[in-house]
């Protein structure tokens, strides 16, 4: 009797659920690189089962291959008793295996709906579309998500990233999937839309849905899931109930030694003059009258629920919208129209989005590090590419970005690397403001970490740092001052002091609670 058969018979004897998706000794490389090595898994019909690693771990590939997207090196991938070695994305969608990527698979210039049912739009032979059924269809799926905000006939490309997430998710929810993978689902999403996500989770667990779950959110984890495993440099570390480990244990086998604060020690930072200040500025139809100031090495956290105004904010101080009011920049007005301006004023942006507006996915590292540069590498119409060269290996040293070299493309790198990226090429301007936006979204702990030091190092050093967040702990940690914002107001000030997660939930949803009455 070979081990598999023991493996069954013994599962039957405890009459433990059946596993639905078996890894045996799967390995995958990319040009001799070594990415999972020699892996095996079990995943059980019916649950929840969370997958978590710092980026780079493997995480992501190993969907991949159980999606079809990829095939292993070598080994075995067993689903559903039947062996998928050379299965393509199209046979695994067939047999119920749905993908929800970190980055969106959605046409921007499609409507909601469309893009909810894209490819199965009706029937095909006589051509026709019944739209009313799929936009009923589509208002079922979100009725299903707790969403009540999105109209079916709004196109993609006007939706938040927020919004976009969840049209992803009413996406894969509509081929009612047999095993459903989510690769960073509430990175975009407030608490209430998490809130309602799980919930729909929790449904299809009854339902008999095998759900795979990758988060950075490691409190997530221990709400949702029912085991955890535990990837890390593309190995498995561990596989356990969530009940039977803790999340400091978690984050050990993550990084591979004791991680005693999520957050380093903030440093004592004299603060100098005002270096921006901004007077009753408005951007329809995202904010209005919005007044505060920064001062040199300040850093200024700026809370609220997605779709709050925040980013918009962000992305007006950089030239990305249109803005009404003063706004004046080391005590002289400035007239920011496009991001030009913001950046010849030594004004930065780390966006959000990195993977629409923050980064070429298709171009490599160097040429990302060098596009909002080339006045710094080139004299009379040449580039430098010595120099060019010397400073994308410098600060991709500086910021232990992990890399094969300068000529890799963006989109092989993970999610932390490529936000490492976005950041490197400001540092070689030596920014006088640096506005982030959600800078350590779908980020694992330890490169968190890193980039937490990075902002303290800036800031000692006189750098204003603005930091757009919706992870209440990470305003709460880094800032010296504290905005509440809500419906494109802000709703009030906190000292990080005085802030709890209720006081600044309570301003935000005061604030939603003031313009519903007006």
């Amino acid at each position: 009797m070979n081990e598999e058969i023991v493996l069954e018979e013994k599962q039957k004897s405890l009459k433990l659920p059946n596993p639905i998706i078996k890894i045996r000794n799967i390995s995958k490389a990319f040009s001799n690189v070594e990415v999972l090595k020699d892996l095996n898994l079990e995943v059980f019909e019916g649950e929840i089962h969370a997958i978590v690693g710092e980026n780079g771990a493997g995480k992501s590939t190993l969907m991949k291959i159980i999606s079809g997207e990829y095939h292993p090196t070598s080994g075995n991938l067993i689903v559903s008793g039947k062996e998928r070695r050379f299965y393509s994305p199209s046979e695994a969608f067939r047999e119920g295996i749905v993908i929800i990527h970190q980055e969106f698979s959605l046409v921007p210039q499609l409507t909601a709906y469309e893009n909810v049912f894209l490819g199965r739009w009706g029937n095909h032979t006589l051509s026709i579309v019944n739209k009313n059924k799929l936009k009923a269809e589509t208002n079922k799926i979100f009725r299903k998500l707790g969403i009540d905000h999105i109209s079916t006939n709004t196109k993609v490309s006007n939706l938040s990233i927020g919004d976009k997430q969840l049209v992803e998710i009413a996406k894969a929810l509509s081929v009612s999937p047999k095993i459903l993978i989510m690769d960073e689902p509430t990175a975009a999403l407030s608490l209430d839309e998490t809130k309602s996500l799980f919930e729909v989770l929790r449904n299809l667990k009854k339902q008999g849905v095998t759900i795979l779950f990758i988060s950075h959110r490691l409190e997530e984890i221990f709400e949702i899931a029912d085991r955890v495993t535990v990837l890390r440099n593309g190995e498995l570390v561990s596989t356990s109930s969530v009940s039977d480990t803790t999340m400091d244990e978690l984050v050990a086998m993550m990084v591979g030694r004791e991680l005693e604060n999520r957050f380093p020690e903030k440093p004592s930072i004299e603060l100098g003059k005002t270096i921006l200040k901004v007077e009753n500025i408005t951007s329809e139809p995202f904010f209005r009258n919005i007044s505060f100031e920064v001062k040199k090495g300040e850093i200024l956290g700026i809370a609220g629920l997605v779709g709050c105004g925040s980013t918009q904010l962000g992305e007006a101080l950089f030239g990305l919208k249109k803005v009404e009011g003063n706004v004046l920049f080391e005590g002289e007005k400035l007239r920011i129209k496009k991001p030009v301006h913001a950046i010849r004023n030594g004004i930065l942006f780390v966006p959000g989005d990195r993977h629409t507006i923050g980064l070429i996915l298709k171009r490599s590292v160097r040429e990302n590090h060098a596009l909002p540069n080339f006045d710094m590498f080139s004299s009379f119409g040449f580039m430098n590419l010595k120099k060019e060269k010397e400073s994308t290996l410098s600060i991709a040293k500086k910021l232990n970005t992990k890399i094969t070299g300068i000529s890799q493309k963006i989109e092989n790198l993970s999610g932390g690397n490529q936000q490492k990226v976005v950041f490197g090429k400001w540092l070689v301007r030596s920014p006088k403001l640096l506005i982030l936006d959600e800078p350590t979204r779908g980020i694992d702990v330890g490169t968190k970490y890193e980039i937490y030091k990075l902002i303290y190092e800036l800031a000692s050093k006189g750098v204003a740092i603005i930091i757009i967040s919706s992870e209440m702990d990470e305003v709460m940690n880094l800032s010296d001052k504290i905005l509440v914002m809500s419906e494109g107001r802000i709703t009030g000030e906190l000292s990080p002091q005085d802030a709890t997660q209720e006081k600044i939930l309570l301003l935000a949803v005061q604030g939603k609670e003031k313009s519903e009455n007006e």
